[in-house]
């Protein structure tokens, strides 16, 4: 017992010193050394890309742009409701293409100058042609539907659609693309505005050391509340079990991208551990123009031999059980769906009456890498499909790709079922429904089970021209109910995140999308001393 103490206190005296040497964690140094400085820390796996919103395409990126930047409008805290952000209000035309937004006054950029429509238009307009460049990956997603940008005033923006669109709200609270930025920093910075961002949010930019950390100091004339911590650290710790013991420690105060056993070890020492649901989904698909899925009532069959239960467990833990296409929290998401049920022996029935009593084979295709809905892997996955099935009878071949080479395989149609995903941009049913099974998806490759079906694409078509959330939602429901029966994929799992913080932290409300505005966190949190 005296040589584990002894053990326990070395590690509490050489831990900062890894992490000085490793991370250059300077907040750790300073928390050890009794500096009170009111921060608030935040631990994880990887470092941002770029801090330009016009640019980002990766989650890391947007955690930090989302505490920097602001859109017209935002998510209310852990949910995919929009709120007013920097305009205070919105109205939608009776035709639904014309978008007016009345934009929040006396709002500053970090650099001082004025938020106004100018600075929308030109936040836009930048991404488009022709000044558009080509790695503003988001632009054509969020503002693809745009015909034109007027500003009749300082504080009215007008948006003209190609055609209405009601996903455009939320589009517009994405932290890719959609956050206003200044125009006089852009034109003065360049390239390197991506490295000294400047926009209106709570916190601004103040330092940047690649690949260890990054530093916002509190906005002093930010247009709302002060953040609760003046400071605001965002600290790299790649190995999910040093950020866990450096929350123990007391050297971070807010941690995400845990594995299962690292959360458990958390909630056995009494520390407050979070979990969301991801915007995602992972599912087997099945081409059904091509035998034997073209026949629905085979794609049934196998549906009822997969326990989709078992097969979340291969998660351990990092996945919960799909109930239908949508993820939790996604309006049209229904927790009542019935699903087509395991029912091995209906499923030996079914295939029987569509002439295959005899017995069943075909080829899966799967991509050899763990996906963010598919934590196991494409290859245990697989593996675990093919037992299942092949214990009702049903034999598979498995073909495995890497990542690129399978991507080329789905659309060259190689197999007969395959494994795929879906991680949604901006958390609107659209971006799962009409995206991946509308008739008018199969000629881009997004459609890839080639599904087809003219009442499902008239609902989702209505969807998209309805601005009034509870229609729309009867709508998706109505479609969703049509899409399970007619079972062009086997909905498996979505993922799931966790976060913990110290028990000094209140406030934190984990987005599912992957990015939290941080203004609104406390730490109460005594310097540690040694």
């Amino acid at each position: 017992m005296r040589t584990l103490k002894v053990i326990s206190i070395f590690l509490l005296l050489i831990l900062p010193f890894i992490l000085l040497s490793h991370t250059s964690f300077l907040p750790a140094a300073g928390r050890i050394a009794g500096i009170s400085s009111g921060q608030l820390i935040y631990g994880r796996s990887q470092d941002a890309v770029t801090l330009d919103p016009a640019f980002s395409q990766d989650e890391e990126s947007n955690k930090v742009i989302a505490n920097i930047f602001e859109g017209l409008v935002r998510f209310k805290p852990g949910t995919t409701t929009i709120e007013p952000c920097l305009a205070e209000g919105w109205r939608v035309s009776p035709d639904g293409r014309e978008w007016t937004f009345l934009l929040r006054k006396g709002v500053k950029f970090h650099d001082g100058t004025p938020f106004n429509s100018d600075a929308v238009r030109f936040s836009i307009e930048r991404q488009l042609p022709p000044q558009r460049a080509e790695s503003a990956g988001y632009a054509s997603f969020t503002f693809g539907m745009l015909e034109s940008i007027k500003t009749p005033d300082l504080y009215t923006v007008q948006f003209i659609l190609k055609y209405p669109y009601a996903p455009f709200l939320n589009n517009l609270a994405m932290p890719a693309a959609a956050p206003i930025v200044s125009p006089a920093a852009v034109a003065a910075l360049g390239e390197e505005f991506g490295n000294k961002p400047v926009g209106t949010g709570p916190y601004r930019f103040s330092s940047w050391k690649k690949g260890k950390n990054i530093t916002l100091k509190e906005n002093r004339d930010y247009w709302h509340k002060l953040p609760g911590c003046p400071t605001l650290v965002f600290n790299v710790i790649k190995n999910n079990r040093l950020r866990a013991l450096t929350l123990k420690l007391g050297l971070v105060d807010i941690i995400d991208n845990l594995a299962p056993a690292d959360v458990r070890y958390l909630e056995q020492k009494g520390f407050p551990v979070m979990q969301t649901s991801g915007l995602d989904l992972n599912y087997l698909g099945f081409f059904t123009d091509k035998e034997p899925f073209d026949n629905p009532t085979v794609r049934r069959a196998v549906s009822m031999l997969i326990d989709r239960k078992h097969i979340t467990e291969l998660h351990k833990g990092a996945a919960i059980e799909a109930n239908g296409p949508l993820p939790p929290g996604v309006l049209g998401y229904d927790a009542g769906l019935n699903l087509i049920p395991y029912d091995p022996q209906g499923a030996k029935e079914l295939l029987a009456g569509a002439g295959y009593a005899g017995g069943l084979q075909f080829e899966i295709i799967t991509y050899n890498n763990p996906r963010p809905y598919n934590p196991a892997g494409g290859d245990i996955l697989a593996a675990a499909i093919r037992r299942e099935l092949a214990e009702a009878g049903v034999k598979t071949v498995i073909k495995s790709y890497t990542w690129e080479q399978y991507k080329e395989a789905l659309l060259n149609k190689e197999g007969n079922a395959f494994l795929y995903g879906w991680i949604s941009d901006n958390g609107d049913p659209d971006n799962f429904l009409y995206t991946l099974l509308s008739s008018s998806q199969i000629e881009n490759g997004l459609n890839t089970a080639r599904y087809r079906n003219n009442e499902v694409d008239l609902l989702l078509v209505k969807a998209q021209l309805e601005t009034e959330p509870a229609l729309r939602e009867r709508m998706y429901r109505d479609a969703i109910e049509m899409i399970t029966q007619d079972a062009p994929w086997i909905f498996l799992n979505h993922s799931l995140e966790f976060y913990a913080t110290s028990t000094k932290v209140t406030g934190f409300t984990p987005h599912f999308a992957g990015y939290t505005p941080l203004d609104t966190v406390k730490n109460e949190a005594k310097q540690l001393k040694v």
